[in-house]
């Protein structure tokens, strides 16, 4: 029986290039979003491939991923991989100037949409058992602050710590669990936490070589592929043209 991925936020950026790299291993797709017509191109995309099944889906309603998760045909229950992808950053902004239904958004989807999810495919993956595994797209703004990142940064911190929690809990299930943490990366991003602003988005990769969403695809499916006995429990990425500076400092 073919491999099956369940991805979140299959509709553009990681979670679309994911989906294409699955299929071209030969791998059975679920694939949710909010965007049915996404949902149902990539499906006439890719359905002469694989078997694909799509279901619309927004993450922060905790009833409806369960529906989607009882409702699967029986030839998509046993889900090999979850690719925990939906989310999003809103309000680049200092936090003083920060609409609150900003940071609402931004835990609903980043935090509560990966725990409802996560929850109830839980004992479809232990079922599965070696093999399994349960794939986290965080940031490394879960690790490394910046100004604006605010509830964006502090969402991702909470991915990175809650995939190591979940491996404690999940030893000797055989499901693994990784954090894949990219950096800077040209997808839809910029102009949903511009609200559509592209000239923001296209000044943030202006003269420079941002990662693609297909290169964070190739690392998620590398992960999945692995050899049953290995985990990989945080994949921090960056492109070579990004990297650190010094503290800021306030002075008189």
């Amino acid at each position: 029986m073919s491999k099956t991925a369940f991805i979140t936020g299959a509709t553009s950026g990681f979670g679309r290039a994911a989906a294409r790299r699955f299929a071209a291993e030969g791998w059975q797709l679920v694939l949710t979003g909010r965007r049915e017509e996404r949902l149902r191109e990539i499906e006439r995309e890719l359905g002469d491939k694989v078997a694909v099944h799509i279901a619309p889906l927004d993450v922060q309603d905790a009833e409806a991923v369960k529906e989607v998760v009882s409702a699967l045909p029986e030839q998509f229950r046993q889900v090999t991989s979850l690719v925990n992808n939906a989310g999003l950053a809103l309000s680049p902004t200092s936090a003083q100037e920060t609409d609150l239904q900003d940071w609402h958004t931004m835990v609903d989807t980043n935090i509560k949409g990966l725990l409802n999810v996560t929850h109830a495919l839980l004992p479809t993956l232990i079922e599965t058992g070696a093999g399994a595994s349960i794939i986290n797209l965080g940031s490394v703004a879960g690790a490394w602050p910046y100004p604006g990142s605010h509830v964006y940064g502090a969402t991702k911190a909470f991915v990175k710590q809650f995939s190591y929690n979940l491996r404690c809990d999940l030893l000797g299930t055989g499901v693994r669990v990784t954090d894949i943490a990219p950096g800077m990366a040209e997808t839809e991003f910029t102009l949903v936490r511009t609200k559509g602003d592209q000239a923001a988005s296209d000044n943030l990769y202006s003269g420079t070589t941002p990662l693609s969403a297909e290169d964070i695809a190739d690392q998620i499916v590398y992960v999945a592929t692995l050899p049953d006995h290995v985990n990989i429990n945080r994949l921090e990425i960056m492109p070579v043209r990004q990297a650190w500076q010094n503290f800021a400092v306030d002075r008189d």
